[in-house]
């Protein structure tokens, strides 16, 4: 091919616009949508979501004669164009359509996006709709042989288990996770396992198995340098500490949490109130009734001015 030749097949943007007023249908909706994803990738964001949205638009009127891959594709951009504006609820609901016609028509892209939705409604606090389409994802992983996205797609999973209290399909599912990590040699994701079967054991009441998880989860994050996580991984330690009744060596553990986390910024404020009062409680029941509420004073403060807080990041 000569670069004469290339050079007539390079479709500029402008053409693009020149053509839409030529077509319509499939063709004018295709144009509209490549056009969106060109301008999705400069950034801008508003105008390529209103793209998306005229090439969607005209899909729904072509009615039954429109290729539900095209409609597809619309919903998916909207969708991305939508989280980008951290509009997330609405990116969520979007993507669901993509996938639920993608997977009609067997596509194999429908995967790929449902693993996306599933973090969509993770991020919009939408646990029950993660755990439908994360259990499904997970099984079709595992069908495909994809060993790693089963692991990943079960992690999440038990994250929105955890966060629906839900604490034994929490723990299964964590566990599940773990033992594929495991069988790939994934140290760090087997450590994140450990801290997350940890949490669930100590909201469990189970102090034995809590201090053997972390521990674990620990030692691999101090090895690794991974201080962030090494710091989750001690709390549910002390946590577990508490439990069993060895209250001075608990209260030592979060004290050590807190001043690790000193120095971060910004600040976790949910994550201090949450240390901290542990701590009052421990120092209640060893008689340090005026630290306690020293303490406690303090928090009010901080409390009064939190909202409901955030869950526990995904990369945790």
């Amino acid at each position: 091919m000569s670069e004469d030749d290339n050079h007539d097949d390079i479709v500029t943007e402008e053409m693009l616009w020149d053509r839409i007023p030529q077509t319509e249908g499939q063709d004018r909706a295709e144009t509209y949508y490549e056009l969106s994803a060109r301008i999705f990738a400069r950034g801008q964001y508003d105008e390529a979501l209103a793209l998306a949205e005229t090439a969607r638009d005209i899909y729904s009127e072509m009615g039954a004669s429109a290729p539900s891959e095209g409609l597809a594709q619309a919903y998916s951009a909207i969708g991305y164009n939508l989280n980008q504006l951290k509009r997330i609820d609405e990116a969520a609901t979007a993507m669901s359509k993509a996938v639920e016609l993608l997977r009609e028509s067997k596509s194999p892209i429908a995967l790929e996006l449902a693993c996306t939705l599933g973090e969509w409604w993770y991020s919009s606090k939408k646990y029950s709709e993660v755990i439908a389409t994360m259990s499904e994802c997970a099984q079709e992983h595992l069908v495909d042989g994809n060993q790693m996205g089963a692991a990943n797609d079960l992690h999440l999973l038990g994250m929105a288990y955890r966060e629906l209290k839900q604490y034994t399909e929490a723990l299964e599912a964590f566990k599940e996770a773990r033992g594929i990590f495991k069988s790939e040699k994934e140290v760090l994701h087997v450590a994140r396992c450990d801290q997350k079967i940890a949490s669930c054991y100590n909201w469990l009441g189970d102090g034995e198995k809590a201090l053997e998880a972390s521990r674990k989860a620990v030692d691999v994050f101090e090895t690794a340098h991974d201080h962030r996580r090494e710091t989750f991984a001690l709390f549910e330690y002390g946590k577990a500490e508490i439990l069993l009744g060895k209250l001075e060596e608990g209260l030592n553990t979060l004290d050590g949490v807190l001043q690790i986390i000193a120095d971060d910024e910004p600040k976790d404020f949910e994550f201090i109130v949450d240390i901290e009062s542990r701590m009052a409680d421990v120092m209640r029941a060893l008689g340090r009734v005026e630290e306690a509420a020293e303490i406690e004073r303090r928090l009010t403060a901080v409390r009064d001015t939190l909202s409901d807080g955030e869950q526990e990041p995904l990369g945790n």
